[in-house]
């Protein structure tokens, strides 16, 4: 298909570096064709008066942001600059073209639901780099071995620019806000994670946040408490509840491990129905899950 297109020469329109942009006729040569040889370019056909293409607009330049300079929109206004939507035979509006190499490679007419149009513009770029991924999750969970909190972190960030819905990034990063007393940015975090996603680091960052919920308590009152009587079961159970609540998990283990040992049935087995939730929170690869079982089944087979 021989197109004739517009001054490659003309200034181009919106805001410098920007990557979604308004286009016209005379800019769509170095929006458009040239731009595209440095990454794909989607072009958007709409008009002010097309109630379809304001539905599918704000979805389209969401996804486009979302990907962080890996793709660019250019939206044209049929209205304002026919001769281009002319050339390309666009007959109805919303149309969209995908150019790579100042070639249309993809399109779509008509407005489509928001998880269509970011698999659209997933096409274009390919899937993340998984092995780039798992080795950066490599990388953060030797910094988190090294105590090393703010290369994890920022490990665990570059991540997540990578891929803003990887399940272990974001569970990664929930669960150093969590350990650093910011459980509202956790569950913020959390709330990133694709509806109905399967993994067991989110699982346990769950339950984490779950145990974060349920301490009341301060762990100086309760200190207090137990310095009084050993044998409070409420007042460690409470105690065992708040240091889970700051990730400190293999302390909480310890307080529970000891009620299960001194009353194994207290409280319609209590501790032990917490200990669990310990475990899930900890993650059940971790060693204090690890070791906690062994000890509970030492304490319940003794």
């Amino acid at each position: 298909m021989s197109i004739l297109f517009g001054d490659a020469n003309a200034m181009p329109a919106g805001p410098a570096g920007s990557n979604v942009k308004d286009g016209s006729d005379a800019t769509f040569v170095a929006d458009v064709i040239e731009a595209s040889s440095q990454q794909p370019v989607i072009v958007d056909f709409w008009a002010t008066w097309c109630g379809p293409c304001k539905q599918l607009g704000p979805a389209l330049e969401k996804a486009v942001e979302a990907v962080k300079g890996a793709v660019k929109l250019v939206k044209i206004d049929v209205d304002k600059n026919p001769a281009i939507a002319g050339q390309l035979r666009v007959q109805s509006i919303p149309t969209v073209y995908a150019f790579v190499n100042g070639r249309p490679v993809d399109g779509f007419q008509g407005a489509l639901p928001e998880s269509q149009v970011k698999e659209f513009v997933a096409r274009l770029i390919g899937p993340p780099e998984g092995d780039a991924i798992d080795d950066i999750l490599a990388l953060a969970a030797e910094s988190l071995q090294l105590g090393d909190v703010g290369g994890a972190a920022q490990a665990y960030a570059q991540a997540l620019q990578l891929d803003p819905e990887h399940p272990k990034a974001i569970a990664g990063m929930a669960r150093l806000y969590l350990q650093n007393g910011d459980p509202e940015r956790a569950r913020e975090l959390m709330a990133m994670a694709p509806a109905g996603a399967k993994d067991a680091d989110l699982d346990s960052v769950r339950a984490a946040l779950k145990l974060a919920e349920s301490a009341t308590a301060e762990t100086a009152a309760l200190d207090q408490r137990l310095a009084a009587d050993a044998d409070d079961h409420q007042a460690r159970l409470e105690l065992a509840k708040a240091l889970a609540a700051r990730g400190a998990y293999d302390k909480a283990a310890d307080q529970l491990l000891h009620i299960i040992q001194r009353d194994r049935e207290w409280n319609d087995h209590a501790a032990r129905k917490q200990l669990l939730e310990v475990f899930e929170a900890a993650g059940p690869a971790s060693e204090v899950a690890k070791q906690g079982r062994k000890r509970l089944s030492a304490i319940l087979f003794s």
